[in-house]
């Protein structure tokens, strides 16, 4: 239930807090006062798209906040599911910048505005007379006889097995069409498999042979350096270690005179025995050093097959040859082996779509049994509103060439197609409803059937914008009727020019226009008892009513 509206800066309002109580609320006012900006400045916070052009001033931002009372309506799961805090008083708010750049949040947690609109599409039904058209829409129809099918559950795991159906169809699809490239491609990649299978490559195995090679195309110079660098260190009459152990020596003789000449000895013996270490190393390492031509030409030709299945593929490593080596086994096995997974794949979407096909015969079963009610119900509301003259008809038949593609007869909502046939005069055909009604026929069918529908389905709040067009009199009294039938069990929420319609609400909203300045606002106030039959009693006979106007306004609020 929308508790509370707050809008700032938006078209004529600059700033304006509304609270809206349970059951029927009534908005009146003149043509142009601004109701219809109130009903657009709640849309905004319902998830529509908003355009800065409409601010009331241009240098400031808009917000708008709602307050709802959400603790009777199963809606913990979609606040689960988007990550958000659940709360029985929430508070859906959008914010417009200048510049055009807008932020949604529910219960100040920022959220998309897709997930704005979902919310708001689970809290408030906005009528209008223009939504009149939407009783054409097959959707809509199929809507109204699910709602009163009341088979949610099967029809939502019907939906979840039928996307799980339509996505396991085109991966068949796009099996298929792969098996069939790699059959066609087969002799190419098991020629490019074999030569690169009999290269026998192996991980890291360029580095190492590029290695090897350099050292074995410079060996004499490694060799001829080595043997100078040992003779230096170790053989040599000066050789370093020679004069290094002179050099202990010297140091030796000191010990005696001070400890720090031994720390000296110490390191410098250390040394000698670190040099020791690698002339040895340098003496083993030029032993084994030596030319192998036949062991150069060997690794050349290897490297040069390396290189040219390469530049062959554009690639730049071993590592990229074996991964194109294991792709390339893949598609074989994808060619040879293929069939057995479509085949496999196959199966199990007979399976699925018998387990769909038979989901489906149930909705159907439910939506059929459901009609005959559905027919009875709204007529006997248009019976009451003046139209008793009226036929309904609603068809419920397979969905056939009309089904989508990737289904086959199955759709997202089974393989039904519901057709609602409809005339408001008797002895005249059925036909589709916008063909055979008038906009006020039309907006009185729309209310039978949106009355229907909220008997049956759990809906915090819905608003009537002018659904009361073309009707007038006693009829107009039947439409207040059902609308207090209404609320009985949501909030109701209706703008309306008729003083019969008005005069049933359990709240009364004045929309008006206020000058101040050279500026106009739009303003809203809730209405007291006396201030309501002067209301009623102006809508009745004018602005100044007379004492039989009041009369009559102060009988239709009883």
């Amino acid at each position: 239930m929308l508790q509370k509206l707050s809008i700032s800066n938006y078209a004529l309002i600059d700033n304006l807090e509304i609270t809206f109580g349970k059951g029927l609320n009534i908005l009146t006012g003149e043509t142009g006062a601004g109701k219809s900006i109130i009903l657009g400045a709640l849309s905004l916070i319902l998830g529509q798209r908003a355009e800065s052009r409409y601010f009331f001033n241009q240098q400031k931002k808009c917000v708008i906040e709602g307050q709802f009372s959400i603790g009777n309506f199963e809606l913990k799961p979609f606040f689960e599911d988007n990550d958000l805090d659940y709360e029985a008083e929430t508070v859906l708010r959008r914010e417009i910048s200048a510049d055009g750049k807008s932020r949604a949040f529910v219960n100040d947690t920022p959220v998309n505005l897709n997930a704005l609109k979902s919310l708001g599409e689970k809290l408030i039904d906005i009528h209008s007379q223009h939504a009149t058209l939407e009783i054409n829409d097959p959707e809509f129809q199929l809507l109204v006889v699910d709602a009163v099918a009341k088979h949610d559950g099967l029809l939502n795991d019907y939906r979840t097995k039928f996307r799980s159906y339509k996505k396991s169809t085109s991966k068949l699809k796009q099996l298929i069409e792969e098996s069939d490239k790699a059959k066609a491609d087969l002799d190419y990649y098991q020629f490019q498999f074999d030569e690169l299978e009999k290269a026998n490559l192996a991980e890291g195995e360029q580095e190492q042979l590029e290695q090897e090679f350099n050292e074995l195309s410079h060996a004499e110079e490694i060799k001829r350096n080595l043997l100078g660098a040992y003779y230096l260190m170790h053989e040599g009459e000066t050789s370093a270690i020679i004069q290094l152990r002179e050099a202990a020596h010297q140091l030796s003789v000191l010990e005696h005179f001070n400890p720090q000449f031994a720390e000296l000895y110490q390191r410098l013996n250390s040394a000698i025995i670190e040099l020791k270490d690698v002339a040895n190393e340098v003496e083993i390492i030029e032993q084994r050093t030596h030319t192998n031509e036949a062991r150069a030409e060997e690794i050349n030709a290897r490297l040069s097959l390396i290189y040219n299945l390469q530049k062959k593929h554009r690639l730049n490593s071993t590592a990229e040859l074996l991964k194109l080596q294991n792709e390339l086994s893949d598609k074989i096995q994808q060619a040879v082996f293929g069939d057995e997974a479509i085949e496999k794949l196959r199966k199990q979407l007979d399976a699925d779509r018998a387990e769909l096909e038979k989901l489906a015969a149930e909705l159907s079963a439910n939506r059929k049994k459901a009609i005959p009610g559905i027919e009875t119900d709204v007529l006997k509301t248009l019976e009451e509103m003046g139209m008793g003259n009226s036929s309904l008809k609603i068809e419920l038949s397979p969905s056939g060439h009309n089904s989508p593609p990737n289904g086959g007869g199955l759709g997202d909502n089974g393989i039904d197609v519901v057709r609602f046939l409809f005339t408001a005069n008797k002895g005249h055909s059925l036909a589709e409803m916008s063909k055979v009604a008038s906009g006020g026929e039309l907006s009185r069918l729309m209310l039978a059937i949106k009355s229907l529908i909220t008997q049956n389905t759990a809906l915090p709040t819905i608003i009537f914008d002018e659904i009361d067009t073309g009707v007038s009199g006693e009829v107009a009294n039947k439409v207040g009727q059902i609308m207090e039938r209404l609320a009985d069990n949501l909030q109701v929420i209706t703008i309306t020019h008729l003083p019969q319609i008005a005069s049933k609400g359990q709240n009364h909203y004045f929309v008006y226009k206020d000058e101040e300045g050279a500026t106009t606002y739009t303003r809203m106030k809730q209405l007291d008892k006396q201030e309501r039959v002067l209301e009623i009693a102006k809508m009745l006979s004018g602005d100044k009513p007379g004492e039989s106007a009041l009369q009559n306004a102060r009988e239709l609020l009883g």
